[in-house]
Order: C-alpha cells, then structure tokens, then sequence
C-alpha cells in the first residue's frame, strides 16, 4: 500500500513538473525562484493573463516580507479571495490559462497555491448601436460576462433570478450563463436551454451567435429562433416574461427565447411611448416588410403575365419608362435588386465614413447611370429603393437578414407562374412557418394557435393595465403579472 501511494506521489510530481516544462516554451509563461525572501518560493504564471497591479502589490510584498511556515497559513495571509490549495494537475492547468498565480515551496512538490490574478479590464458600457431609440435607457451590453450579470441582476434585484453558468468550446473554453425567474418560467424550457446547450460539440464558441445556431430547433431555417438583443432592459424584460435569456462570454448580445415571429418586429422602445403610437408603429413595420417581399415580384409579374390589370393611365407611364430598355422585368429586377444588395454589403464592411459615403454616392451614380444608359426604368429603380428602404424598419438585424433573402425565391416564383406563383410561394413560406418552433414552442404565435390574450402585445399593444397575463405560448408557472381589476381603478387623494 505504501509502495502504491509512493508510485502515485512521484508520478503526480512529475506530470506537474512536466507540465511546468511544456509551459516554458511559451515567451510569456514566468516560472522562477525567489531564494532571497523568508520564505524561498516557486511561483508561475501566465504574464498576458494576469493583473500584473495585483502581483506586485498584493502577493510579491507578502511573500517577500513573511515567512509562512505552510500553505495554509499562506493562504490566511494573503490579502486575496478565492485561493486554493491544490495538487489536482487539471485544475492547475485551467486556472493558470484563467489567469491564476500558481505559487510552491518546493519546485518537486505536486502541492500548491492558486491565487486568482486575472486581467478584469472590460470595455465601458455604451448606447445601443442597432437597437438605438430616442427614449429609455442607454445602456449596452458588453463583452464581459460579469458585468452583462451585473447589468441585468440591477434591473432585477430578486432572489429568484437564478444564473447557470457553463463551459463549452473544447478549444475555447467559453463560459456560458443562462438566466431564468424561478417561479415564473416553465421547468421545460429551462431544462431544454440548459441540455441543448451543455450538449454543444464544438472545437470554438466565440459569440452568442454560435450557440443561436447550434441550439436551434431547425438550422435549416433562414428565420432566426431565438431573439439576439444588445440592450439590458430588454433582457430583463424578457425574464419577467417568464423567458430564458442566454448570455455568453465575450459576446455583448444576449439570446432571448422562446420566441415568436410577431416578436421580431416590436421594438423595446415601443413600451416607452403611449400605447396607440406604439401600435401604429408596429402596423407600419408589418406593411413595410410585407412591401419589401411583395412588391418587386409583383412588379414583374404584372409585367410578365397580367399586364391587362394595370390602369390605362398608369400603363403609359411604364411603357414609356421601359420602351429603350432590352432586359426583360424579371432579369431588370434581378440586376437592380443585387446592385442594391452589393452596395448594402460593402457598405457594411467599409469603416463607417467611408460605408456611409459609398452607399449614398454609390446609389445615387449607379442608380443615375443605369437609367440613361436604358438597362432599368425608372420606375422599378423607385420600386427597388423603396423595397430596401422598407426591410430597414425591422427592429432586430437577423430577422432582416431573413427579409432581404426570401424577396429572391419570390422574385424567382414570380417569374415562372405570374401572380399564382407569388401565390405558390407564399404556401411554402406558411407552411415552413407553421412548422417552425422556438424551443419547441410554435413560432407562428398567436396567429397559430390562436390566442386572444396574446394578441394584446403582438401586431398592437394595449394599455398596461389590460396586459394581467403573461404570453400563454411560454407556458410559465406564474401567468398573472398583476391584479387587472386594481390596476384600472385611478383614485385620487382626496377619496
């Protein structure tokens, strides 16, 4: 028995010391020996992942003043939390890549101190960039877990706000938190979210993105499944809801589900404004989007097949607009419908000045020049303009992304069949929709299934006081958010 703890003992020490080797030949991996304090030291260290403040400040000082006679009572004095004595080789590994200080009393000895020394330098809370409004709040997310923790746990100061949090990416090593409301969101979708993620193989998670992906009900959709938001109170929102927000380290988005089509075009923002301006908002971002698929192909195929319904009055003006141009509708709209898609892309990669005076310029001289040299009418090129700008109104950018692809398979039906095949089209749109899930909840909510009580935040949204009940579609333990009958009686002081 001896003679096997002896076989384990060495074979710990040399794994660990082997280990400190293989770190070596990494520049900035420290490993040395301090002789000259009262206490003669190993200590080692990743020096691009550590605090160098808190080193020589906190631990070197203490070290080279004292002479602890063993690591617990070095572990006592040290003016640090969270240190821990350990000769477990595993966990030495991962906090050292944390950013740990690994400190030992014999180079040879398995047994040391780890004291967490890690850089907590984060970039400084902003506004908004793509889900920017003129009322609210004005806060971001950014890319530090503990503060996008911080940020929603201030805006939800409960003890029911439970957190999880997990580490995924075998490479990457990602920490991932998934928050929910005891009490008030389903069991089922809790345990869903958690599973689905904890299941996740792969090698890197770099942004909320990846995990949007890989924990999607169908990944073949073009539609996003879960909502990705930059703003806090929009998460925090969300969980008084009874949804489950996803946030991921070093990603400044967080994930929001289940969720349902309608919620993709309600902008946060349309709580700070009074109920009838937010509900015609909300019209006018559903037309706009409907224009955007709809118009273009119905363009070219009035064209194509029923001209016979244009207006006489109307038909002079399109065949004077089209009487020089050699290209037929459908491949004019093609051609003009990509132009705007490429000046989009560039736009976007381009830095922000440079983007801006590209997408103006670019619009307005190829727009110009396509005209008089007779390739598209003037007419489609307005069509066009108006399409784009109209997918623009879509509060959340991965939902117009979605937009802007399927105007093309319409385009494509459009052509084929006329009218009918917009019609055709429009079939498989609904039936790949009445299809689709969010955390296995439907997507189509609450147009399928139909539910009245959903219907008061969805394509309008009533006043607070008729909104009592929570969304039915999340299934939450809670569904009542307040008395209703209290909420609507207003009394003054004096009653």
């Amino acid at each position: 028995m001896r003679k096997w703890f002896r076989n384990k003992y060495v074979q710990q020490e040399q794994s660990l010391f082997s280990q400190i080797n293989y770190y070596k030949q990494s520049s900035d991996f420290v490993h040395y020996y301090n002789p000259k304090s009262p206490q003669p030291f190993w200590i080692s260290y990743f020096n691009s992942l550590i605090d160098v403040e808190i080193l020589h400040r906190d631990l070197l000082p203490y070290l080279n003043k004292t002479s602890p006679a063993s690591l617990k009572e070095l572990q006592a004095g040290l003016p640090l939390e969270n240190i821990v004595i350990t000769n477990d080789l595993e966990k030495i590994q991962n906090e050292l890549l944390k950013g740990s200080v690994f400190i030992q009393f014999d180079e040879k000895d398995p047994v040391g101190v780890l004291v967490p020394a890690e850089i907590k330098k984060a970039r400084e809370v902003t506004i908004p960039e793509e889900e920017y409004s003129v009322v609210g709040p004005k806060e971001s997310f950014v890319e530090s877990l503990m503060i996008n923790i911080n940020l929603i746990r201030k805006r939800l100061p409960i003890s029911q706000l439970q957190v999880k949090e997990m580490v995924i990416g075998t490479l990457s090593k990602t920490k991932v938190a998934v928050f929910y409301i005891e009490g008030i969101a389903n069991e089922e979708n809790i345990n869903t979210v958690i599973q689905r993620i904890r299941n996740v193989q792969y090698y890197q998670i770099l942004d909320s993105s990846y995990i949007a992906q890989m924990i999607a009900d169908n990944e073949n959709s073009v539609f996003p499944q879960l909502l990705d938001t930059e703003r806090p109170d929009r998460a925090a929102g969300a969980l008084a809801e009874g949804s489950i927000v996803i946030l991921v380290d070093g990603s400044p988005h967080a994930l929001i589900g289940p969720t349902s089509l309608v919620g993709f075009f309600g902008a946060f923002d349309d709580y700070f404004l009074n109920w009838q301006l937010s509900s015609v908002l909300r019209i006018i971002r559903l037309l706009a989007v409907s224009f955007s698929i709809l118009v273009t192909p119905i363009y070219v195929a009035v064209l194509s097949y029923h001209y016979v319904l244009i207006p006489k009055d109307l038909m002079v003006t399109l065949v004077s607009s089209r009487r020089v141009i050699p290209l037929p509708p459908f491949l004019e709209a093609l051609i003009l419908e990509l132009t705007i898609e490429l000046l989009r892309e560039a736009g976007a990669r381009l830095p922000t000045k440079v983007g801006q005076t590209i997408g103006i310029v670019g619009g307005i001289v190829i727009g110009t020049a396509a005209v008089e040299a007779g390739l598209t009418s003037n007419v489609l090129l307005i069509i066009v303009a108006l399409a784009a700008l109209a997918s623009f109104t879509t509060p959340v950018y991965r939902m117009g992304n979605a937009i802007r692809l399927i105007r093309f398979p319409f385009l494509f039906f459009a052509e084929m069949w006329g009218l009918l095949g917009i019609a055709i089209a429009f079939l498989f749109l609904s039936i790949h929709l009445l299809r689709l899930t969010s955390l296995g909840r439907p997507y189509l909510e609450p147009i399928y299934p139909f539910r009245i009580n959903d219907l008061k935040d969805a394509f309008i949204r009533l006043p607070f006081s008729w909104q009592s009940k929570r969304p039915f579609f999340l299934q939450t333990e809670d569904l009542h958010r307040f008395d209703e009958k209290k909420a609507k009686v207003k009394k003054d002081i004096d009653e």
